[in-house]
């Protein structure tokens, strides 16, 4: 399951940024909760630096720089609430939250046909950042959250991922310590996540080779699927 979830980690950040959220269902059926997230954070940070190496030039920091300050207020609020509600409360509410804006993602694009006005005011980028922070801290399951946020922007796909992995790189390890303090990373779990590197490289190389060969509509296609069947799993199951 760690080898299938790196491989996943790896097609995610350089390919198809919707796959975020099935490594963390699939860590939470083999290992507990908390461990889970940190397997998975060790294996994010280090496939963010392959993502970055290879679209260091694509990223938009305008954007980056918009969403950082409301993304630090979405992390402090997640290191104080999740020492509070437990494990299933927490997936609903990241579950109804996905649902959510995959909800506003159909309307904007399919009722309204692209016609729907994109929010422009300030409030719009910092409720996507201050949920990005939270949910990436509670559960590495921000992926959704931002994934919906750029394509709402009507990104090109290599300035989508470009940004996403800058984006998720600042993020990710600053969560680092955080884990640390929380035990949710642990001397084993490190040891662990060190043997796949390999296989986030190999994930990673197929990231790149899928995203050039897939086109912008099914790229768009593809986040808003994935982010769907996380979001139903999270809040049913």
């Amino acid at each position: 399951m760690l080898i299938v979830s790196a491989l996943l980690i790896g097609i995610n950040k350089t390919g198809i940024p919707g796959l975020g959220l099935v490594p963390v269902l699939l860590l939470t059926m083999v290992f507990p909760t908390r461990l889970s997230t940190g397997l998975q954070l060790v294996m994010l940070c280090m496939a963010d630096v392959a993502a970055v190496s290879y679209y260091r030039r694509n990223a938009n920091w305008k954007l980056i720089l918009r969403l950082i300050p409301a993304t630090a207020a979405g992390l402090a609020l997640g290191t104080l609430v999740v020492n509070r509600l437990d494990d299933f409360a927490m997936a609903k509410m990241i579950g109804g939250i996905v649902l959510f804006l995959c909800a506003v993602t159909i309307v904007r694009d399919f009722v309204l046909k692209g016609n729907g006005r994109i929010p422009t005011h300030w409030t719009f980028g910092a409720a996507a950042g201050l949920l990005a922070g939270f949910t990436t801290l509670v559960a590495n399951a921000a992926g959704p959250v931002s994934a919906l946020y750029f394509l709402a922007l009507k990104l090109d796909k290599k300035e989508y991922v470009g940004t996403g992995a800058w984006f998720f790189l600042i993020m990710n390890w600053v969560k680092l310590p955080i884990f640390v303090l929380q035990e949710r990373i642990t001397l084993q779990s490190f040891r662990a996540d060190l043997a796949m590197i390999p296989f986030l490289l190999l994930g990673a190389v197929a990231g790149i080779a899928l995203l050039k060969r897939i086109s912008q509509e099914w790229f768009n296609g593809l986040v808003l699927i994935f982010s769907l069947l996380a979001g139903l799993k999270l809040l049913i199951f």
